[in-house]
């Protein structure tokens, strides 16, 4: 039975990294990691069933540290990547490293939920990051149309590229760059456009949003001010190649045209507080979610500087003929942008919103107190998008 109210989940954790499983497209499948001082930390498998709004969990232990982002390979099922926090010399230092989970935990392979929520498996390593040589690691991005081989680490004011090799049993460095200049020079995200196959990724840092070719390692762009203050999280327009959308401390949100970076193309202003996270629904781009210490999670509408700015989402081959004969009935009047939505299940810090890989209409949130929330996209939105 579907239904337009959310899936509450609590993680009894404290808790700010969230990924779905990119790879895995027929599951409702998400990954979150805790971050406990006291007792080891944990990666929970939320596996939900939308026929009976249910969630079946499983936990993995990640026995090495605080898990601050964690993201999942695009090709492999069962590898998924982890910045943790470990204790060395007096300083705590943000290591990076690629795990494999268990086989029987991947996706279709199901235990009986009663054995597997009640045992925490464990995750093989497969390799380190850079294990700190280049300082910490912000996050761990990867190439999103790939085969699952080539990685970029972000690690203070390095952006490095790695080729996982031997079954991700070993990272090499291929190539690297270095932020230089005056400021913070320290990444805080990035993320691997899904165009230009695959030859460009979008870091931030301060107020900065840069863009660099993954061949050269150069950069190709440089929004000096994106923001008013830290630049926290980016994403990039998956229909429309030169689009990228950012969020940070300023309350902003803001949409930015790659090929003329003087302007944002349009900014918003909905949130009360730092914007942590940002998303781009995989398939229906003007579609927006954004998650902030205001603890809401909202739902935008952006469909004027969407793919689809007059609301038509079928393909050409729908349309019947007589629809084709009369174009010019149509009216072109573009549909306003607007809040879709605002959530208000959480008490805490929202850190973490992302779509479902597995169905588009899905999305999930996290917030601080290790709370995650599952909601949909309103129906009668999204039956007024299919139409």
């Amino acid at each position: 039975m579907e239904d337009d109210a959310p899936v509450i989940y609590g993680l009894e954790f404290q808790a700010r990294a969230l990924t779905p499983q990119t790879a895995e497209t027929d599951a409702i499948r998400f990954l979150v990691g805790t971050q406990s001082l006291k007792y080891d930390n944990q990666i929970h498998i939320i596996d939900f069933d939308d026929e009976n709004n249910i969630i079946n969990k499983n936990v993995l232990l990640h026995q090495v540290g605080e898990i601050w982002h964690i993201s999942t390979s695009p090709a492999d099922r069962g590898v998924l990547a982890t910045c943790y926090n470990k204790p060395s010399d007096s300083k705590v230092l943000t290591c990076a490293a690629v795990w494999r989970m268990p086989k029987e935990l991947e996706p279709g392979s199901h235990e009986s939920p009663d054995d597997s929520s009640s045992t925490a498996h464990s995750l093989e390593l497969l390799c380190h990051l850079d294990d700190t040589a280049h300082g910490s690691t912000a996050c761990v991005t990867w190439e999103p149309t790939g085969d699952g081989k080539k990685v970029i680490s972000l690690a203070d004011n390095h952006i490095l590229l790695w080729d996982l090799q031997e079954s991700s049993g070993q990272a090499v460095l291929a190539s690297s760059a270095s932020l230089e200049g005056k400021g913070q020079l320290k990444f805080t995200s990035g993320r691997w456009s899904p165009h230009h196959t695959g030859t460009q990724v979008a870091t931030a840092n301060d107020t900065a949003i840069r863009g660099w070719d993954a061949r050269s390692m150069s950069q190709i762009y440089c929004i000096e001010n994106a923001h008013g203050q830290l630049v926290r999280d980016l994403d990039f327009n998956p229909n429309k190649q030169y689009y990228l959308a950012s969020c940070g401390d300023d309350c902003k949100v803001k949409f930015w045209d790659t090929r003329n970076v003087t302007e944002p193309v349009k900014t918003l202003e909905e949130h009360s507080h730092w914007v942590w996270s940002i998303r781009y629904n995989h398939s229906h781009d003007q579609l927006v979610l954004t998650g902030s210490s205001d603890s809401r999670v909202i739902l935008s509408n952006m469909v004027s500087i969407s793919s689809e700015p007059f609301g038509h989402l079928v393909d050409d081959d729908d349309l019947s003929d007589q629809e084709e004969r009369h174009p010019e009935e149509k009216s072109q009047e573009p549909p306003r942008d607007s809040v879709i939505a605002t959530y208000e299940e959480h008490e805490d810090s929202v850190y973490a919103v992302d779509w479902s890989s597995a169905d588009p209409w899905l999305f999930a949130s996290l917030s601080y107190d290790g709370r995650l929330v599952i909601n949909r996209v309103p129906r009668a939105l999204k039956y007024h998008i299919l139409l």
